[in-house]
């Protein structure tokens, strides 16, 4: 070991703890959550600022999403190309944010969840409210700037935005053990918040709330608790309840349709897909027959969802019937955490915007700052121009009789004349007398002759009326707070004047949707299912006018009531239930609908061994006979579940379900076994014990091994004739022995 190398013994879990917790913070900061000065995340914060370096301004030409994100993943963001394209997607997609930051020319995917086209193919540049809320005067020192990932570039640290953006359009974000969900707000309400704060930094949520009414989402809708608002911008966590906006538009023939022209914020993307989905499932399963079509009818001039009602719906028990089956109701969740002064913090309304004016007040300071110091340093070289025009004689002789720059630049700083060579004997005594700064030497020694016009000089002095202005202005802004204040306001009412837009989220008290479910009118049905899967349920009246072809058609023919559960046993053992009004009922000719797309049973791994319905299971006992002989007889009310899917009897690896029968439980029931090698066992069903559905069950038949179990049947007071190699086998004529026999040859 080298002398320089030292061992350090250390707990392992302190290490895996400290490392985590870096890694963790890590993620909280730099990655998930929003500032709450700026309302940006590192992601859109770097790639705001790298289309201003690259000039992608408001009035210049698109330029390449490819290029943007390839640029920011480079220079500032090193994680991935596809969180840089799709932080500035969301910033152009005007139905998730309030306040678009860019301007998207190209697929920048829809509302109802389409994606954005590949970065190659879409374009973008900055909004003009970006370029001039967002990144303006990042020339001027209002911010600090950090070096980047690799210390090749400066970044800055926060952008100055003049305006609270993390309000205006609100922040989503999953950190490692937090999460944050603020609500987009209406951009003139919260300006007004703003200054209502500004006048009174004392001020209430409540108070504040008489401008900020509420969230106010870019896809409008209802927020239909509004006493709830109160507690949520206090504690900054909460529920918001949310509606879409539903109209009732007459159609003729005195029918009416529902217009669903909003929808909730969170149905955004593939919910509206699935909502429509809801609607139609609603249908089906007859929880409501007022519906006679829906259409989605939306485009790019908003959301239209049209429902054709029949004549005479209850409209209002309908609409209540949505807003609590579907989500045309929806619940956004809140939780106001950002990063304030380096660490996540949940705040409420009020702290946010103190920290908004805070950082207000720290860009107005540095920018004020700055202007002021460079309006000094103009003063100062103004001031020698000045002096130096009415001494302009004496200049142009010094300049003459010096041997180089550094000579004349010492006689107008210091009025050294040694090095100087005069025509006039009284011009060394007046430059002897001369005292110009280094600066205003510098200016002197730079200064072109045309300055020396008139109406140059005139222009001169009114720069110099204008610096002197400037300065008084700024030294004004920068001794009173007060004086400043005017300053942000007067800029954030401007902003309001050009960018605000009204209000698109109504807010209101609503009663809570009372839904009256119909009560399910019972009636008997007949269940239909073809070799094919395809089942469907009609009316017993319509199975006696078409019994013939009904019985000769279709491999399942089961009477019972539509409030009921049909069972499916497979040869693996599973128990799939479907309510019987899942499955669709309607006329004899109907096609049906295969059982996988309304179950958990798939037809390509398993196969149906056994139907019935559940009322007709309860009370009897079934006969399980599976693929290595062993057989056993179980109650019907074991599967009486509520699970979709569950295990209906166990099976070693690689055995299956033979055989599953309903067993009338009279003297004369038998069951007959059928080996691969024909041999036949017949003995009394009472023979075979009852054991739970857990169970595997007694041995049934003594098989050979090198024969298998081919099948299993259960005969009644019926007789039953199988076709066996060209023979005509009639099982009822088999003597009955006891079970767990060999059997005999046939």
């Amino acid at each position: 070991m080298q002398q320089n190398e030292q061992i350090i013994r250390t707990e392992y879990s302190e290490v895996m703890q400290k490392s985590y917790i870096d890694y963790a913070m890590s993620v909280i900061i730099a990655r998930a959550l929003p500032d709450v000065r700026d309302g940006l995340k590192p992601v859109q914060r770097r790639t705001l600022y790298d289309m201003h370096e690259l000039g992608i301004r408001h009035d210049r030409p698109y330029r390449k999403c490819a290029r943007i994100v390839g640029d920011t993943m480079g220079k500032y963001h090193p994680h991935g190309d596809s969180s840089i394209y799709e932080a500035l997607v969301v910033m152009a997609q005007e139905f998730k944010k309030g306040l678009p930051l860019v301007d998207g020319h190209g697929n920048f995917g829809s509302i109802e969840g389409d994606g954005a086209a590949a970065m190659r193919y879409t374009e973008a540049r900055l909004e003009k409210i970006t370029q001039e809320a967002y990144l303006a005067d990042l020339d001027k020192d209002v911010v600090d700037f950090v070096p980047n990932f690799d210390e090749t570039e400066k970044e800055p640290s926060v952008l100055p935005v003049k305006v609270p953006n993390l309000l205006i359009n609100g922040a989503e974000g999953i950190a490692v053990g937090m999460a944050t969900s603020i609500p987009p707000h209406n951009f003139s309400e919260v300006i007004e918040g703003v200054k209502a704060y500004m006048k009174n930094p004392d001020i209430t949520a409540r108070e504040l709330m008489k401008y900020i009414q509420g969230p106010d989402f870019p896809t409008g809708g209802i927020v239909v608790n509004k006493d709830d608002l109160l507690k949520i911008y206090e504690s900054g966590t909460g529920k918001i309840k949310i509606r879409g906006k539903v109209e009732i538009e007459q159609v003729k023939g005195g029918k009416e349709r529902l217009i669903i022209s909003e929808i909730p914020y969170t149905m955004i993307g593939a919910n509206i897909g699935k909502f429509l989905m809801d609607i139609g499932n609603l249908v089906e399963t007859k929880k409501t027959g007022d519906i006679v079509d829906i259409s989605n009818q939306s485009s790019k001039e908003g959301i239209r969802i049209v429902l054709d009602l029949k004549k005479g719906a209850d409209v209002e028990n309908l609409c209540n019937m949505l807003y609590k089956k579907t989500r045309l109701e929806d619940t956004f969740g809140v939780n106001m955490l950002a990063v304030a002064d380096g660490r996540p913090e949940t705040m409420g309304i009020v702290p946010v915007i103190r920290h908004h004016v805070n950082f207000q007040y720290e860009l107005a300071t540095r920018k004020y700052k700055t202007l002021l110091a460079k309006e000094l340093d103009k003063k100062e070289i103004q001031e020698g121009l000045i002096q130096a025009c009415d001494v302009i004689d004496l200049i142009i002789e010094i300049l003459r009789g010096a041997k180089n720059i550094k000579d004349a630049k010492d006689c107008l700083m210091n009025g050294n004349t040694e090095n100087i060579k005069f025509r006039y004997k009284g011009s060394a005594l007046d430059a002897e007398q001369l005292h110009f700064t280094e600066r205003q030497a510098t200016a002197i020694l730079e200064m072109r002759l045309y300055k020396l016009i008139g109406l140059e000089i005139e222009a001169l002095l009114k720069e110099h009326e204008m610096t002197l202005s400037n300065i008084s202005k700024y030294e004004e802004i920068l001794g009173s707070r007060s004086a400043m204040a005017k300053v942000i306001v007067r800029e954030l009412t401007r902003f309001q004047k050009e960018y605000g837009k009204p209000r698109k989220t109504q807010i209101e008290n609503a009663r809570e949707a009372v839904y009256e479910e119909k009560k399910l009118e019972e009636m008997p049905v007949v269940l239909l299912m073809d070799r094919f899967g395809y089942a469907k349920t009609i009316d017993v009246s319509a199975y006696e006018r078409n019994k013939e072809a009904a019985d000769g058609e279709n491999k399942y023919v089961i009477p019972c009531m539509n409030t009921d559960k049909l069972c499916i046993f497979t040869d693996k053992g599973q128990l799939h239930t479907v309510k019987i009004l899942e499955l669709p009922y309607g006329k004899f000719r109907d096609k049906g609908t295969p059982l996988d797309n309304v179950s958990k049973y798939d037809s390509s791994e398993e196969s149906i061994i056994y139907i019935n319905c559940m009322d007709r299971l309860r009370g009897k006992k079934l006969l399980f006979v599976n693929s290595q002989g062993m057989i056993k007889v179980v109650s019907g009310d074991e599967f009486d579940v509520s699970k979709r899917i569950t295990a209906a009897t166990k099976l070693n690896e690689g055995e299956t379900v033979l055989a599953v029968e309903l067993l009338a439980e009279t003297e004369e029931e038998t069951v007959v076994m059928q080996t691969e090698k024909s041999m036949f066992l017949r003995f009394l069903a009472a023979d075979v014990p009852q054991k739970k559905k857990g169970a595997i069950g007694v041995r049934g038949m003594k098989i050979d091994p090198k024969d298998s179990l081919k099948a299993a049947f259960l005969l009644g007071r019926e007789e039953k004739t199988i076709e066996e190699k060209d023979k005509q086998i009639m099982l009822h004529r088999l003597r009955i022995a006891c079970r767990d026999g060999k059997g005999v040859k046939k």
